[in-house]
């Protein structure tokens, strides 16, 4: 199963430079917390691909990481995003952005719907869909999904290093 998840990290990873010439891409790491029956910490990496600041959308891998029905668990997700704002030449106005995607691990796909400030801060909910009845560690996974999470670019990152 594992196997599925490295092919998209990986195919994103190669496609990247192929697609500066037409988008920007950006690097992101972004850290966060997940509820879906069981609460999560969750750290990954995204890519950020944009043209312009009024559509842009995000690939990324992470893994979920807490106890569920005692035990603590691992598990990996794949998400995409699409970040919506059509407010034009306002550069510092263009502050927040409607967020729409879907996310995906080995026991749920869940869509989902939320809100974020500056690409940095998202919020956003949705309903998780059960792919594996058996769940993690005997626990189901679906219902109502909760996920807050920071993002934090990797230029802001190596600026502040130096």
């Amino acid at each position: 199963m594992a196997r599925y998840f490295l092919l998209p990290l990986f195919l994103m990873m190669c496609c990247s430079p192929l697609l500066r010439g037409q988008m920007a891409v950006h690097r992101l790491l972004h850290a966060g917390y997940v509820y879906q029956n069981q609460s999560f910490g969750e750290v990954g990496g995204r890519l950020l691909f944009l043209e312009n600041d009024d559509v842009v959308y995000r690939l990324g891998a992470s893994a979920l990481m807490g106890s569920a029905n005692g035990e603590f668990a691992i598990m990996p997700k794949v998400q995409g995003d699409i970040l919506l704002n059509f407010q034009r030449n306002v550069d510092f106005y263009h502050s927040y952005y409607f967020l729409a995607g879907a996310e995906v691990t080995t026991k749920y796909a869940a869509p989902k719907i939320g809100a974020t400030l500056f690409g940095l801060i998202d919020v956003t909910g949705g309903y998780a869909f059960p792919i594996d009845k058996k769940g993690i560690n005997g626990k189901e996974l679906k219902g109502f999904n909760f996920n807050f999470t920071v993002n934090l670019p990797l230029v802001m990152l190596q600026d502040l290093s130096r």
